[in-house]
């Protein structure tokens, strides 16, 4: 698989070997494995001390492969401390990249987690992304700094505690404590994640009104034969868009709405 945005050289390439390896993981132990990566990468990002030897290249990888034996041996499952050692063995272009990839690969196994619940789970991360940005009391909530991490992630289990897959709760509950920017960001970047894991593209379309399941599958088929794979469709109802709609996918994006060609028309009045 390819490494995702923001991994370069050597760490590009570590990070695209793992996550393969990441793919081989019993679904039984996904989970697990998931809550494990992302609590070492805590690890690293808090012991620079650790995170340094770790990533030392001048340092024999059967050297830091055994410090990774000795400090979290017996407290990870097996499948956990086989990507520690693969990671800790490889070589990283940045000292941090090596604690983003693992919560990278956490992420990865969590999606894996879901199973065939993964277009739920797209679903879900959209959702809950969409109500965080829609609603800034509870945006600042769970940015909140004087909220402990229990606390905030108590406030998740009460939003989405049975209503939501395990694996959104995980996920949406690693949102709080990663270093994205902020939550919304996070859960945007899980969301390809999600969708890539499955071979699939995420695109968000921003409409006047809901789109009918027809012309949504329309849309979905169209944009599936232009980027070569299946596209996930979030759709955001906007009235200010007026009519037609925006697609954006990755960088690309497809303006074909009322509003935009009234710009258009304003500038060259304008002008």
């Amino acid at each position: 698989m390819v490494a995702p945005a923001g991994f370069r050289g050597a760490s590009a390439e570590a990070v695209a070997a793992l996550t393969d390896q990441v793919g081989g993981v019993a679904q039984d132990k996904a989970e697990v494995v998931a809550t494990e990566l992302f609590s070492v990468a805590d690890t690293l990002r808090a012991e620079g001390a650790l995170r340094r030897y770790a990533t030392d290249a001048t340092v024999p990888a059967e050297a830091r492969s055994g410090l990774t034996g000795e400090v979290f041996g017996g407290k990870v499952d097996g499948a956990t401390l086989d990507l520690l050692t693969a990671a800790v063995g490889r070589r990283w272009t940045r000292t941090r990249d090596l604690a983003d990839a693992l919560e990278h690969l956490g992420v990865v196994s969590a999606v894996r987690a879901a199973g065939t619940d993964s277009e739920r789970l797209v679903d879900e991360l959209f959702a809950v992304r969409s109500v965080v940005a829609d609603n800034s009391e509870l945006r600042n909530a769970l940015s909140d700094p004087a909220r402990t991490v229990a606390d905030k992630n108590g406030l998740v289990e009460d939003l989405l505690g049975g209503k939501a897959l395990p694996s959104t709760i995980a996920l949406v509950k690693q949102s709080l404590a990663g270093t994205h920017r902020t939550v919304t960001a996070a859960l945007e970047d899980y969301e390809k994640v999600a969708a890539s894991v499955h071979g699939q593209r995420v695109a968000t379309v921003h409409a006047a009104r809901p789109l009918a399941d027809g012309e949504q599958q329309r849309l979905a088929d169209a944009l599936s034969r232009q980027y070569g794979v299946p596209v996930h469709l979030n759709v955001v109802v906007d009235p200010a868009v007026l009519g037609g709609i925006r697609v954006e996918i990755g960088d690309d994006v497809i303006d074909g709405t009322v509003s935009s060609r009234l710009d258009v028309a304003r500038r060259s009045l304008a002008g």
